[in-house]
C-alpha cells in the first residue's frame, strides 16, 4: 500500500508539507544549507505540478504528504485512490478532446480557405483527393515512377501554411529513405506521380495529412501541410 502511495506521488511527495499548508506565522529565513535545498525541491516540484494541476486542495495534499511521510495509514483506501486519478485524467482527457476539436475546425476552415486560393495560381495542379502540387524543376523526363511498394529516397521540407518549419531533412543533412506506402496519404499519392529528379512543392490538406489528430507538437489537429519534395532515387523496388 505504502509502495503503490508513493510511486503516485513520487514527483509531488518531495514538496514540502510546509510550502502547502496554510501560511505560518513567520516565513523562512532560508539561510541554511537545508532550508535553500529544500525550498528549491519546492520550486523545481511544484513548477512540475502546475503543468499538470489547474488547482488543487493544498490541505488535503499537505495531509497526504505527513501520511506518506509520517508513515501514516492513508485516510482513504488504494481504490478510491485509483478511482480519484482515472476521474482526474478523464476529465483532463475530456478537456483536450473539447480543444482539439475547436483547433481542427479552425485550422480546417483556414486550410480550406488556404488551398482554394491556392489552387488559382498559375501552375498549381489540383488532384481528386485535394492534395496540390507545384512543379518548381523536371527531372529524368524518360525516368520510372515509384510505386507504392518501393523504397525511395527523398530530400523535404515541411512547413505549415503560416511558414512555420516543422521538419526537414535539409536541415539534418540527410536524405530520408522510405517504402512510399509507409508515410501519409497525400506523400504516398504525390510521389505515385513523380520521377527521380523531381522537384515540387506540395499542399496536402489534412484529410490526406494527419487529420483531426495531428502530430507531436507541431502539426496541430485539422492542419494544412506543404512539403518542399526531392525525389532523389528509388532505391529498391517492389519484386527486387
Amino acid at each position: 500500500m505504502k509502495k503503490y502511495l508513493y510511486s503516485l506521488v513520487a514527483a509531488t511527495a518531495i514538496l514540502l508539507a510546509g510550502c502547502m499548508e496554510k501560511e505560518t506565522e513567520s516565513t523562512p529565513t532560508l539561510e541554511s544549507y537545508d532550508q535553500k535545498l529544500a525550498y528549491a525541491v519546492g520550486i523545481q516540484f511544484g513548477s512540475r505540478l502546475s503543468q499538470d494541476f489547474d488547482t488543487l486542495d493544498f490541505d488535503a495534499f499537505s495531509l497526504g504528504i505527513q501520511h506518506a511521510f509520517g508513515d501514516v495509514e492513508p485516510a482513504i483506501s488504494e481504490e478510491d485512490m485509483i478511482a480519484a486519478f482515472k476521474q482526474y485524467q478523464q476529465k483532463r482527457e475530456a478537456e483536450q478532446t473539447a480543444k482539439d476539436d475547436v483547433s481542427a475546425e479552425q485550422n480546417i476552415a483556414e486550410g480550406k480557405a488556404f488551398l482554394e486560393d491556392n489552387a488559382k495560381k498559375e501552375g498549381v495542379t489540383q488532384l481528386t483527393s485535394g492534395v496540390q502540387y507545384l512543379i518548381i524543376e523536371s527531372g529524368d523526363a524518360e525516368g520510372t515512377s515509384p510505386t507504392a511498394t518501393d523504397t525511395v529516397s527523398v530530400h523535404y521540407r515541411g512547413t505549415l501554411i503560416d511558414g512555420t518549419e516543422f521538419d526537414s531533412s535539409y536541415a539534418r543533412g540527410q536524405p530520408a529513405q522510405f517504402p512510399v506506402n509507409r508515410v501519409i496519404p497525400g506523400w504516398t499519392e504525390i510521389l505515385q506521380l513523380m520521377k527521380p529528379g523531381d522537384k515540387w512543392q506540395v499542399f496536402i490538406p489534412a484529410g490526406s495529412a494527419y487529420g483531426a489528430r495531428g502530430a507531436g507538437e507541431n502539426i496541430g489537429p485539422g492542419a494544412t501541410l506543404i512539403f518542399d519534395v526531392e525525389l532523389l532515387e528509388i532505391m529498391k523496388q517492389a519484386g527486387e
